[in-house]
């Protein structure tokens, strides 16, 4: 039997009223055990690694001797490394099983920084079910989860809420219309003089680092450096699943774990064995299966860069309170990502200089990718 009339005979199961009133019972309840995180503690390879697998190379997260010059005293963890801390908040998600979750948005809120050697517990619960019609898949469910994190103190360093999409694969690839246009393209190619003019906006990427942003200094309007991210590769979305861990990535026995108490999860691939859905992220015709452009970039990844580029423009004596960010569409193999922001308004709240930044990333089709918002903290002249 041919691959293709595998693809077309497959059918995957579907959203029912049944299966969301089941789900619906948890909402408000703690969640108890469920799949272990990829990293309990935040050491020194383990931020690291997270901070290299979304392309920041700020010296405040990796390098322990000029750490050590700074008000911190020593390594620090990047805001967005806590998705490594939890797979609810990087979207494991109960109920609805065989239907396919997507990660599309999250409100954080940080309270205290990670330091080095921090060990991590969360607690978490179903806040909300909430139903939509979209022109990806048609029927959705958004279900949004709340995770609290807490260091080994006690103390709770963050909060987040974080939502997936449960969307319908058959759906989303025979009738949804919000890619046909991408899909019905030649797969687009770049030349030499195209490439290099992107990797410009690598060379001249600036950390703020040891450098001071003083709130009074910052103006109202003004606007943030363009954050090049991509072109988009599958050894770019492998790296981050390094860092951060993935959902289901397992070898071997571990996968057959999984698979073995969670079948929803198992989907056979060409070979006939049973794979996990997060594979839409490197195989570009499972992706096209599920409805996608292509293979595409991981959600919590597109949020960190939204992160990452606050933390560059605000230094290291600024703390990034709260970020917000909306996923509008996949960033599939061969995009680039341009990631804008500027001053909306500039505040003082219970003591706290607070500047709120308004952001949106678009393609290079100038096609609309996520939208976001941060609050940071900065330092005073007075």
């Amino acid at each position: 039997m041919s691959t293709t009339t595998t693809t077309n005979e497959r059918t995957f199961p579907k959203i029912t009223d049944n299966g969301l009133d089941e789900l619906r019972e948890r909402i408000g309840q703690k969640i108890g055990a469920t799949a272990e995180p990829w990293c309990y503690e935040a050491t020194r390879d383990n931020i690291r690694h997270y901070a290299h697998g979304i392309g920041d190379d700020n010296p405040l997260w990796c390098e322990p001797d000029y750490a050590a010059k700074t008000k911190y005293g020593g390594i620090i963890a990047l805001p967005s490394f806590l998705f490594s801390t939890s797979r609810i908040v990087s979207g494991y998600v109960g109920g609805l099983p065989g239907v396919h979750a997507m990660w599309s948005g999250a409100d954080w809120e940080w309270h205290k920084p990670v330091h080095r050697n921090d060990t991590i517990r969360t607690e978490a619960y179903l806040k909300d079910l909430i139903e939509h019609q979209t022109r990806f898949a048609g029927r959705a469910v958004q279900q949004i989860y709340h995770v609290d994190f807490f260091n080994q103190e006690g103390d709770k360093v963050a909060e987040a809420d974080s939502w997936c999409f449960r969307t319908e694969r058959d759906h989303a690839r025979e009738q949804g219309s919000k890619y046909k246009e991408v899909r019905a393209r030649a797969p687009r190619r770049y030349s030499t003089e195209e490439i290099q003019e992107a990797y410009k906006l690598y060379a001249k990427e600036e950390v703020r680092g040891s450098t001071p942003r003083y709130w009074e200094d910052v103006k109202e309007g003004e606007a943030l450096p363009v954050m090049f991210k991509g072109p988009m590769t599958v050894t770019g979305f492998i790296a981050y699943a390094q860092g951060w861990g993935g959902l289901y990535i397992r070898a071997n026995k571990l996968a057959w774990k999984l698979i073995d108490a969670h079948p929803g999860v198992g989907i056979t691939n060409r070979f006939g064995i049973p794979d996990v859905p997060e594979r839409v992220h490197w195989e570009e015709d499972f992706a096209l299966e599920v409805g996608a452009p292509g293979a595409y970039d991981y959600g919590p990844e597109r949020t960190s860069w939204l992160t990452h580029h606050l933390t560059n423009w605000m230094g290291d004596d600024g703390f990034l309170r709260k970020a917000h960010c909306k996923i509008r569409r996949h960033n599939p193999e061969g995009d680039m990502l341009f990631i804008k922001g500027y001053v909306k308004r500039k505040f003082i709240e219970n003591g706290r200089h607070l500047v709120e930044i308004s952001q949106e990333a678009h393609n290079q089709d100038d096609e609309l990718s996520v939208i976001g918002s941060g609050v940071v903290e900065l330092p005073t002249r007075g």
